[in-house]
């Protein structure tokens, strides 16, 4: 895991990466220059949340709240899936 990365962290997608739903194939793309990932749909659901102005424990409260989940198990799930996605560089916080 990402050390730093804390609850007031905010997350981005790095520059030219973006999310994207594909209506064609009814999922979820991240495009980033010359790659893209397809992201399983627990992913998808925590990265449709970043929008450069939420925090990390903003996104984790909102999904804790949405699926009715522990906040400290959803917290350390997406805290894994975020640092390994800027490790990725494909979030920034």
């Amino acid at each position: 895991m990402i050390t730093g990365l804390t609850g007031d962290s905010v997350i981005r997608f790095a520059r030219g990466v973006r999310l994207q739903h594909d209506r064609v194939r009814e999922r979820w793309i991240i495009q980033a220059p010359e790659r893209a990932f397809i992201p399983d749909p627990v992913a998808a659901e925590v990265l449709k949340l970043v929008d450069g102005t939420r925090t990390l424990g903003q996104i984790v409260a909102e999904l804790a709240t949405r699926f009715a989940a522990p906040v400290d198990v959803i917290g350390r799930d997406v805290h894994v899936m975020v640092s390994d996605l800027i490790t990725r560089q494909v979030l920034v916080a």
